[in-house]
């Protein structure tokens, strides 16, 4: 079975315009939640807890498409 995770976090971004983060050190991670709908119930949570704040903002990561298992491992994997 294939899991499918997704990473929460946020911070406060240099600009409303922008996805860069003002201070990286600082970003804030929900944590990491097994299924999509589990991740968009704590990401709606974190940004509705932020909403007054218009440099606030949270995103969804697909960490499942981030590995994919038929590609051969990368130099610093088979370090390990």
């Amino acid at each position: 079975m294939t899991q499918r995770l997704h990473l929460v976090f946020g911070g406060e971004l240099v600009s409303p315009q922008s996805t860069a983060f003002k201070d990286p050190s600082k970003i804030h991670t929900v944590g990491i939640f097994p299924d999509y709908p589990s991740a968009y119930a704590a990401w709606k949570a974190e940004a509705q807890r932020t909403v007054d704040d218009a440099h606030m903002r949270y995103f969804i990561a697909h960490l499942h498409r981030l590995r994919d298992e038929a590609q051969p491992a990368s130099p610093t994997e088979e370090l390990g």
